[in-house]
């Protein structure tokens, strides 16, 4: 590729970021231009693919993620699941409780892979797909942990009511807004079972930073 050609591509993905962070506000025209540091007549050029491949929406001058997203995200989180299935294994059987990623969906935390542990008499049944708000929980909260703080979150009768969570940030992965955690109907003790769950956040992101998932992400 060309460097003019890797110029148009990176603005042209950063075009798309722009779009898809304006979130419910449809961004203009003017502030992509002013968010990608380009002309508006630039801006009108990257917008021609991206339309043409269903990535956005226009309507005059308003523009939004268009339904090419949602395909290329039903792509991406069977690969995310088969990535993170042996990480949760391994800290299923450790702590002896039921893990999962957790992924951001707007205000909503989702569940996108479980793993019960094979080896304890009960356990909680936790569906993938399950969703919650943000707000509620130990995974929707440590989502937005900051660098620097607190290393986990810990919940007890939240969403659920009897059930315990404890849950870390995958940080270092772009554009992935996710925790791992585990859920209990037993009390999780925080000082044996954070630092496990931590443990298995900076796993999984350093599994999603390996060249073969990238690879196959493409």
């Amino acid at each position: 590729m060309t460097r003019e050609g890797s110029l148009t591509l990176d603005r042209g993905l950063a075009l798309l970021q722009a779009v898809a962070d304006a979130g419910e506000e449809a961004a203009t025209i003017s502030e992509l231009a002013v968010s990608i540091g380009a002309s508006r007549a630039a801006v009108y050029r990257l917008l021609v693919p991206l339309s043409e491949r269903g990535l956005i929406w226009r309507d005059g001058t308003k523009v939004r993620l268009g339904v090419g997203v949602l395909r290329l995200a039903g792509q991406v989180l069977p690969q995310l699941r088969e990535a993170a299935r042996p990480v949760l294994r391994e800290l299923a059987e450790k702590v002896g409780a039921t893990a999962h990623l957790t992924v951001a969906q707007g205000d909503l935390a989702q569940a996108v892979a479980v793993v019960e542990p094979s080896w304890t008499s009960y356990h909680v049944a936790y569906r993938v797909g399950s969703r919650h708000a943000l707000n509620a929980g130990a995974a929707g909260r440590a989502i937005g942990l900051r660098p620097g703080g607190d290393g986990w979150v810990s919940s007890t009768s939240e969403p659920e009511a009897g059930a315990s969570g404890l849950a870390a940030p995958v940080r270092g992965v772009p554009a992935l807004r996710a925790s791992v955690g585990v859920v209990s109907l037993e009390p999780l003790a925080g000082a044996e079972v954070g630092p496990q769950v931590l443990a298995a956040a900076a796993s999984l992101a350093e599994v999603l930073r390996t060249d073969a998932y990238q690879k196959g992400r493409k």
